[in-house]
């Protein structure tokens, strides 16, 4: 257990070290208060020693795990215990991809594919994503790479990001640019699940969309 006096002195040389200041004593205190919290969890984690790896205290030591979510996360995790967090393409006149996160990595896979097949890189809008596929996705606010593939596949391909530009917030859905479509993907294919001889026969042949899981507190003060 963090004795009270040591946490508070501790509390103090953080807020110096990272140039955190608050407007209201009141808010210092909260901050506080979340700061002993997640000091407790980490002495918790790391005396377990059930991990490889160990947390120490951050520059998000002052924030609830909620907040370190909406701040830095954008892949959602998938209620399906064996979802995979790599997905590998077949692919037809396949181009380039968005860049909000899960779109970006998205994107990028698929602009990589088609640069293997065809020795040409043209790049795809990742806001035609961000704007238009919201049935699972969330757009800025994170999704899957999953949902963001068979979005394109329905959708029979995406547009260049010079026809649908890159605007960095939610928008929306231009339905006559995203009925431009210059490149597609015909299916997708999810590695195995903590397979690293699946993942390196995966890379061997194509570029592979993958993403971390940080919506954790262990993520959040992964030292």
């Amino acid at each position: 257990m963090i004795h009270v006096a040591s946490i508070a002195e501790r509390y103090e040389h953080w807020m110096a070290k990272y140039g955190r200041v608050y407007k209201e004593n009141d808010e210092k205190v909260m901050r506080f208060n979340i700061f002993k919290e997640n000091g407790e969890f980490i002495e918790s984690f790391n005396s377990a020693g059930t991990r490889p790896y160990k947390l120490g205290i951050n520059e998000f030591a002052d924030m609830r795990n909620e907040e370190f979510q909406a701040s830095r996360n954008g892949y959602k995790r998938s209620s399906h215990k064996n979802s995979s967090k790599a997905t590998s393409f077949k692919y037809e006149n396949v181009t380039t991809l968005p860049s909000s996160e899960i779109e970006r990595s998205s994107v990028a896979a698929v602009e990589g594919i088609h640069q293997l097949k065809t020795d040409k890189l043209i790049s795809l809008f990742e806001q035609e994503l961000v704007d238009c596929d919201t049935k699972d996705n969330e757009g800025c606010d994170g999704g899957l790479m999953d949902d963001a593939f068979q979005f394109i596949i329905v959708n029979h391909g995406l547009t260049t990001e010079s026809n649908y530009p890159y605007q960095g917030v939610d928008g929306t859905c231009n339905k006559q640019k995203e009925a431009s479509h210059t490149a597609k993907i015909t299916s997708y294919e999810d590695v195995q699940v903590n397979s690293e001889s699946a993942l390196l026969k995966a890379v061997a042949n194509q570029l592979v969309s993958a993403a971390i899981d940080a919506s954790v507190s262990a993520f959040q003060f992964y030292k």
